[in-house]
């Protein structure tokens, strides 16, 4: 091969690179303030470096660059609902390519401790399920109604199940135990975690892990019993009240998404009152710098 054909593979390599840059858009999520407090900082979102506002339906857009990247940054407000719609709406309105979510949740995988990162591959909801009367000849039974077919180990009175969903790929709506997280972002988040500097949370250099399974639901979990068999029954190593809803709706428009959770406090496995209030700003701070690291070397 002549230089010059090296050169122009080269500069073509270049172009094209630069060329997909600039036409992908991610969309960086939040759910509450402190999440949101922490984004903004980490992500220098304001009108001083050049980012724009757009309000729709009360929501705010903003748009700017991180890294060079092209970036919109907003709120999905917290539990399923909230984040399932929100997301939709912005899927929408912006050509958005790529989601990321960084935030806080409770720690249910025991080997884990408050600030740790965890960065699940896939992610269940716990909370689809059908909720049964005793039955009254056979104490310890339930009422289970023809319709169900149990599958999950119940909890008392709760009988998980999983959701059947579609995404317009002509294979009509299939069930679904698990909303897989996008492998490439997930490779790079394997790539970027080592190379960040020690983060602290409460004297303790925080672990920071790729990997396992993920549950979220309508419910703010602090009970040690329920977190035990939330991490029997999934292997889950945090619950939180929007992840998978974002990875379903992103999974049904076929748009890669990664979400990047801290720990705030440890869903009902701590001794006396949950921590959170303590811990949710500082925790949201060390995932937002994750989740720039990770759009960085996107």
């Amino acid at each position: 091969m002549t230089r010059l054909r090296i050169v122009l593979l080269i500069t073509c390599t270049l172009l094209a690179a630069t060329r997909a840059a600039a036409e992908n858009l991610y969309a960086v999520l939040g759910a509450y303030r402190p999440e949101m407090e922490a984004l903004h900082e980490a992500l220098e979102v304001d009108a001083a470096h050049g980012w724009t506002v757009t309000e729709i339906k009360g929501i705010e857009f903003w748009r700017g660059t991180v890294g060079g990247k092209d970036v919109v940054v907003f709120s999905t407000g917290v539990s399923t609902v909230n984040a399932a719609y929100r997301l939709q709406l912005a899927l929408e309105r912006f050509p958005i390519t790529h989601v990321l979510f960084g935030g806080v949740a409770g720690g249910t995988d025991p080997s884990l401790d408050v600030g740790d990162i965890v960065i699940p591959a896939q992610w269940a909801y716990h909370d689809e399920a059908a909720y049964l009367n005793e039955d009254p000849d056979n104490p310890g039974e339930y009422l289970v109604p023809d319709y169900l077919r149990p599958k999950i180990e119940n909890y008392g009175m709760i009988f998980p199940d999983s959701v059947h969903a579609t995404r317009g790929d002509g294979q009509g709506g299939r069930e679904m135990p698990f909303f897989p997280a996008d492998p490439e972002l997930l490779d790079v988040a394997r790539r970027v975690l080592p190379t960040l500097p020690p983060m602290e949370k409460n004297g303790r250099i925080v672990s920071l892990s790729v990997g396992g399974n993920g549950v979220a639901g309508t419910v703010f979990l602090d009970n040690a019993k329920y977190r035990e068999w939330i991490f029997r029954i999934w292997q889950a190593r945090c619950l939180d009240m929007e992840s998978t809803a974002l990875a379903h709706v992103a999974w049904s428009n076929q748009t890669p998404i990664l979400v990047v959770r801290g720990l705030s406090d440890l869903a009902g496995g701590q001794h006396g009152k949950n921590p959170i209030d303590d811990n949710e700003l500082g925790v949201s701070q060390i995932a937002a710098r994750v989740v720039r690291a990770i759009i960085e070397a996107h």
